[in-house]
């Protein structure tokens, strides 16, 4: 069977995550930096055969998860990296994980398997969602909360493929990062009040908020940049143009 593009962003992806976060467990912080560097360019590598508006969706993903990774990782400590800091293959490994779930959601195998895939995602999240509020070592209060943000966006989501996918692709995730103590979840949020497994056991349902605001974000910001571009190469005086289009619109 041949390897597909989607088949091998998702399996290259896969690997990645196997090989960084590997040689991450004994790495300095000058290490660490350059495995954020090699995850930059295979990001780039990886996006020269996107379409515009895939490359615009991952820089959203990039820009808005890092800010996340500052405000809960560095800033709350909701979880805690082995160095204490926020490495730097994590922003680029962001659009990394949305490329893969990105090209599983729409790839022809995922189409024809669209109910199935949907399905058992959510199942698997459910049953693991309700065994961390009952069976859990560390109750995980937070993962049923986003377990139900997952069943939102995977009802009311443009994408529900793109939901269903980053659940195998964030789970993967999670479980190998925690596993080789990349990064290690706190049992409570900074409350105190909601508590968390490691990893939570409907993390995707948080990563779906990334995922959302690309969708969302996506777009506009190529409607604004096209109209911005088109202003800008507008021959004339634009004054005049304004004038005119005000004009108009009031007859």
């Amino acid at each position: 069977m041949r390897l597909t593009r989607d088949g091998a962003l998702a399996g290259g992806v896969a690997l990645w995550v196997l090989v960084v976060l590997g040689l991450d467990t004994g790495a300095s912080l000058g290490q660490q930096r350059l495995l954020g560097l090699g995850t930059w360019v295979l990001l780039l590598l990886a996006l020269r055969g996107e379409s515009r508006a895939t490359r615009v969706q991952v820089a959203v993903v990039v820009a808005f998860a890092t800010v996340v990774e500052y405000v809960f990782a560095d800033t709350l400590g909701v979880y805690v990296y082995r160095l204490e800091n926020v490495p730097a293959f994590v922003p680029p490994g962001h659009g990394l994980i949305y490329l893969a779930a990105f090209a599983i959601g729409r790839s022809a195998w995922a189409r024809r398997h669209a109910r199935a895939l949907l399905t058992t995602a959510l199942v698997l999240c459910g049953a693991w969602a309700l065994w961390g509020v009952t069976l859990s070592p560390q109750p995980d209060a937070l993962g049923a909360i986003w377990f139900g943000c997952l069943l939102l966006f995977a009802w009311k989501g443009r994408s529900p493929l793109l939901y269903a996918a980053a659940f195998f692709v964030v789970s993967y995730l999670e479980v190998v990062g925690t596993s080789l103590g990349t990064w290690e979840w706190q049992p409570t949020d900074p409350t105190g009040l909601v508590t968390i497994g490691n990893p939570p056991s409907g993390i995707a349902g948080g990563y779906a908020w990334f995922d959302a605001a690309a969708l969302y974000a996506a777009p506009r910001i190529m409607l604004w940049w096209d109209r911005r571009s088109a202003a800008q190469n507008q021959p004339g005086d634009m004054s005049s143009v304004v004038v005119s289009r005000d004009s108009s619109s009031v007859s």
